[in-house]
């Protein structure tokens, strides 16, 4: 008889835990609208969205409410902003400077600092790491970094190895997590030759990198390319400052 019972019990006590479990988080374009909308946003709105589209980028990455979030290097908190909208009060958004780079960013610090003082902004926290390997104190969902990948190799960064940055990301995301990467554009060929005089990075060589530390390439989106970029001169160029042809790359920690 308790032979019997016992795959029963089993039963019972696997379907009870299947109960309890919470149901998956899924993107909500709904609450990406509402974080996009938000009243506080009213000057990032006017000033910056038509040329940084947050709205496709962001869904792209798939950000969700409850979603832990590490913005690395997020300079005055634009991407910061919308993230704790969209993650809500169940979520976290990390905005991290590696040492290196917060050395010549303090105003940004400083201004995050009290972005995260702010309880309409109580999931922020604000972090400067003292190296530029990359930690978090909990596994995440979205490691996001926009126009600053290309600065790791730099000599102001103490010339850091992009490659170890896709490893530290591949460690502290969740499986199924995503490392989103935005950057402008070197062309064809150049790899990391261009990150320190242009501020550029060939697309191609940042995807090689990435997926080495074990990513999935999961997709792109070609809202930021713009054909008229020459993509040889200087980012900060009057030319095409503001303009320049950038990729959003998805990638995806396996399952």
């Amino acid at each position: 008889m308790k032979k019997a019972l016992f795959p029963l019990l089993v039963a019972s006590a696997l379907i009870a835990g299947c109960q309890k479990a919470e149901p998956p988080r899924r993107f909500s374009q709904q609450a990406l609208d509402r974080a996009l909308d938000d009243p506080a946003r009213k000057q990032q709105r006017e000033a910056a969205d038509d040329r940084r589209k947050p709205g496709p980028l962001i869904a792209l990455a798939g950000v969700k409410p409850g979603d832990k979030v590490l913005d690395l290097i997020p300079g005055s908190g634009y991407w910061t902003r919308i993230f704790s909208k969209i993650v809500g009060p169940e979520g976290k958004v990390y905005a991290v400077w590696p040492q290196a780079y917060a050395r010549s960013a303090m105003g940004n610090v400083a201004d995050l600092r009290k972005l995260s003082a702010d309880k309409y902004y109580g999931n922020i926290v604000t972090q400067v790491q003292p190296r530029t390997t990359l930690s978090a104190p909990e596994p995440l969902d979205v490691v996001w970094t926009s126009q600053n990948f290309h600065d790791y190799p730099d000599e102001f960064m103490g010339k850091g190895d992009p490659a170890q940055l896709a490893k530290d990301a591949f460690k502290i995301l969740k499986r199924g997590g995503t490392l989103m990467i935005i950057d402008h554009m070197a062309r064809e060929g150049r790899g990391f030759s261009d990150t320190d005089t242009l501020h550029r990075v060939d697309p191609s060589a940042v995807r090689k990198i990435v997926e080495s530390a074990g990513f999935k390439f999961e997709g792109e989106s070609k809202v930021l390319n713009n054909p008229a970029d020459p993509r040889d001169i200087p980012v900060f160029d009057k030319s095409i400052r503001g303009r320049t042809s950038q990729f959003g790359y998805k990638f995806v920690k396996p399952l």
